[in-house]
């Protein structure tokens, strides 16, 4: 198992962008958490198998229907691990 930080920027908050992406990752069987940053952008923790934590990450990419993301910027992360999926 392995964990993953994004920070998402661009159009993403107000568009179901973080709902979107829990759906996602429950699809994927992630755990982790979509969470508004003060500064407009959505961070995402996303743990799990590999595989299913890179396909969230290239999913995040591509969003709700009405996001416009510019750009994602992922990294390891080591901290504590969420039992399920949140939104925040």
């Amino acid at each position: 198992m392995i964990c993953k930080r994004c920070i998402v920027m661009g159009r993403v908050q107000g568009v179901w962008y973080r709902d979107s992406t829990r759906r996602k990752a429950l699809e994927l069987g992630l755990s982790g958490r979509a969470v508004n940053l003060p500064d407009g952008s959505v961070e995402v923790l996303a743990c799990g198998p590999e595989a299913a934590v890179q396909a969230l990450c290239d999913w995040l990419w591509e969003g709700s229907p009405m996001s416009q993301v510019s750009d994602v910027r992922c990294e390891p992360w080591q901290g504590e691990v969420p039992e399920a999926f949140l939104v925040g």
